[in-house]
């Protein structure tokens, strides 16, 4: 892919890059290297007031950095602004929270007393050089979320962007520059995914963390381990919605479409597959169908769009072959499935609402990275469960039910990095977030994503 922003709303190229050469990589491993030495010396409050100058910046420049991403990636304004005031708020609460989160930790002395030591405690050092390699579905927050702890630990950082989010990899680094950040500290790298395995296999790179596909994070986790190097995945999600019959439904609903839609369905943790029990099933159905039918689809610029295009052209086109394949096999598009009265240009997909679908269909296995939902009739819990984890992903899962049995039996059986009753999964600073099987390993966010790339220290000291 080359790298340039593209108007998914259009079709347009508006601008292309040149991918950075071989001497700049080495420049920009060289500067990395040369900031990590100075920058892991500096103290916890100098880091955090790094972090909350950069706050600063995101808030004021809120409307101007939003209307890059909606232009490059095509989400509602509104949400790419949502997304910028986020960032903005995990900055600050890495600020806040980053130096009691990795401070040095005392076992009771009881506990050491037979070792031998006078004084034995942990101490959480920085790794070094974080390689980021990240998507383009949330261009400002997947960046944030690694960057705040990363730079709060001591570590540096050199972000790979997606080659279709440019202006915004760039956006971000110039804002850390202004807000005062060393050379070197955090730059922004225009190069393409050819070149990645190149950098996680240099000695100057201490780890790696990649948001993205399946198919991406096998490569990076190979390339990582070949490189004996930290790794941290977050990958791919088909996350089930159940709803069972003492859900509030009408709330159930309004939350099924919202957790569907959001970011035009391009998310990991959205909503895909709605699992809904007999006895409500046939109201669920008809009044998410009806929901979904009414969303207001256009130009993400225009305040009152709810829908936006795609982000790209391959992705729309995967998307459609999908619920072509399940149609074709027998499924039923209570709404959308098909491209008529859509917008001429641009990468636009109808919210589309499939049942009837059996496992032998594509989208039963497969992720639905845009605005498509499946929805499954079940029998009772035992049936929602299995199918729930009859997948090979497991990042997140919702759960409607106002039964504690339930949700009991859900919190042990659900295998998912995540179980949210009543609510839709979200990402928030103090909560860790991650997925199991092929959703990925590792975490982010929380005290458990700033640990993931310190060197977790032994510390002891004999008696004199």
């Amino acid at each position: 892919m080359p790298i340039a922003t593209v108007n998914p709303a259009t079709g347009e190229t508006l601008e292309t890059f040149d991918p950075l050469d071989q001497d700049a990589v080495e420049l920009a491993l060289a500067k990395a290297a040369d900031a990590f030495r100075t920058y892991r010396t500096t103290g916890f409050e100098e880091r955090a007031e790094l972090l909350r100058r950069a706050a600063v910046l995101l808030d004021a420049e809120r409307d101007r950095i939003a209307r890059t991403v909606t232009t490059e990636m095509g989400k509602p304004l509104a949400q790419a602004e949502a997304e910028a005031a986020k960032s903005a708020k995990a900055l600050r609460w890495y600020a806040d929270h980053g130096a009691a989160l990795i401070a040095d930790e005392y076992p009771p002395d009881a506990d050491v007393a037979d070792s031998g030591a006078e004084l034995a405690y942990v101490r959480y050092r920085p790794l070094g050089v974080v390689l980021a390699v990240m998507p383009w579905n949330f261009p400002l927050w997947q960046v944030v979320r690694f960057l705040a702890p990363a730079l709060m630990a001591g570590n540096v950082a050199l972000l790979k962007h997606a080659s279709n989010v440019p202006r915004t990899s760039l956006a971000l680094a110039d804002l850390f520059h202004r807000a005062g950040a060393a050379e070197g500290c955090f730059q922004s790298l225009l190069v393409g995914s050819d070149v990645v395995p190149q950098l996680i296999q240099d000695p100057r790179v201490a780890a790696v963390t990649l948001t993205g596909s399946e198919g991406a994070g096998r490569s990076v986790g190979a390339a990582a381990g070949e490189a004996l190097k930290k790794s941290v995945l977050e990958l791919g999600g088909s996350d089930p919605f159940l709803v069972m019959p003492s859900a509030d439904l009408p709330a159930a609903v309004s939350t099924a479409v919202r957790a569907r839609i959001q970011n035009n369905g391009q998310s990991c943790i959205a909503a895909k597959r709605f699992i809904v029990h007999q006895d409500v099933y046939p109201r669920f159905a008809s009044a998410f169908a009806e929901a979904m039918r009414a969303l207001r689809l256009g130009d993400p610029m225009e305040p009152t769009t709810e829908l936006g295009p795609l982000a790209t052209r391959q992705g729309r086109d995967d998307l459609a072959e999908l619920v072509s394949d399940a149609l074709a096999h027998g499924a039923t598009a209570e709404t959308g499935g098909t491209h008529a009265a859509l917008p001429s240009t641009g990468w636009y997909y109808p919210p589309t609402v499939l049942t009837d679908v059996t496992p032998e269909m594509r989208v039963h296995r497969e992720e639905t990275f845009g605005p498509v939902a499946v929805l499954y009739r079940v029998r009772d819990l035992d049936e929602a469960i299995g199918l729930a984890n009859a997948t090979p992903y497991g990042l997140s899962s919702n759960v409607w039910t106002n039964e504690p049995t339930e949700r009991d039996r859900c919190l042990r059986e659900l295998e998912a990095g995540g179980v949210f009753f009543n609510g839709m999964t979200a990402s928030h600073p103090a909560l860790p977030f991650g997925g199991v099987k092929h959703s990925g390993y590792g975490r982010e966010l929380a005290g458990h994503g700033i640990r993931e790339f310190c060197n977790v220290t032994t510390v002891w000291q004999g008696k004199s």
